[in-house]
């Protein structure tokens, strides 16, 4: 059997983004959303998620180490003098690096923070990743588990993705090195995520396919799908207003709207059927 969930990452990040995202979840093709705690826009995202008319979709936490603010205060190794996170490269070359104590510590400390917030609004949470995909470096991973369990949080990401959809040639080399770079971190991952109580996706899809999803690659994805569950990872959106300005503003980009356009086009609904590929969330409970 082939199962695929279609997460939209990145919900809370501003209004435009959470607009899109919200028009991929009524047309019934994403069927999963992970929320930014830190999100400017996450108020907005929590009031569509009450008022949501369609049943069984999911929603998980997407943690967040590298951009805006934190939620928990006095952190001296993942902030800068601004208190606010340290961006991306920054970030992720200090979460390369496993055994600081210090380190060890904030990362606990925010998110822990993270993930109470989320759940004392109220809404369920059953998946965890994580924003430019912190969770599952190697300071980090261990941490996101336990996290996990502590707050019965039954599924992580587990981003490791071998190879592109298309011909190499045709994909940005800043792109495929970035791929490549995450797939490792995440197969590396997998290895210590055996043996604990959370589980992962059996396949995931996504990381070659950022700003660059469209129609013909989405048909060529579900084709090459295999049993089990597949996570695809997609940031659909609306493009926010160029004059406002934030820490995730420079996410909604017209690129946004390619992506919400490819999910929305009838022929994504057709090979569904065709394939018989069954469109799911997370379930709440473990296999």
């Amino acid at each position: 059997m082939k199962m695929l969930i279609i997460n939209a990452d990145d919900l809370g990040a501003d209004e435009a983004r959470n607009a899109g995202i919200f028009e991929a979840i009524e047309a019934g093709i994403v069927t999963s959303a992970s929320l930014l705690a830190n999100g400017p826009a996450l108020d907005d995202a929590l009031r569509r998620i009450r008022s949501l008319g369609r049943p069984g979709v999911s929603f998980g936490v997407h943690l967040n180490l590298s951009e805006g603010k934190p939620l928990s205060p006095n952190l001296r190794i993942l902030t800068g003098p601004d208190g606010w996170f340290l961006k991306k490269p920054r970030t992720h070359h200090l979460l390369m690096s496993s055994g600081d104590r210090s380190l060890d510590k904030e990362i606990v400390q925010e998110m822990t923070a993270q993930v109470e917030f989320l759940l004392d609004t109220g809404i369920g949470i059953d998946h965890l990743d994580g924003h430019q995909h912190v969770h599952v470096f190697p300071a980090s991973f261990l941490t996101a588990v336990r996290v996990s369990e502590k707050y019965g949080i039954p599924w992580v990401r587990i981003p490791e993705e071998s190879r592109p959809l298309m011909q190499m040639d045709s994909v940005p080399d800043g792109l495929v090195k970035e791929a490549r770079f995450f797939g490792t971190i995440a197969a590396q991952a997998r290895v210590q995520f055996k043996g604990t109580r959370v589980q992962a996706p059996d396949h995931f899809r996504g990381l070659y396919l950022k700003g660059m999803l469209s129609p013909p690659l989405l048909l060529n994805l579900l084709r090459e799908l295999q049993p089990g569950i597949t996570e695809l990872m997609v940031h659909p959106g609306r493009a926010s207003d160029p004059t406002l300005s934030g820490p995730f503003s420079a996410f909604s980009t017209p690129d946004r709207e390619r992506e919400l356009e490819a999910l929305l086009d009838p022929r994504v609904r057709e090979a569904l059927k065709d394939l018989e590929i069954d469109l799911i969330s997370f379930p709440m409970k473990q296999r």
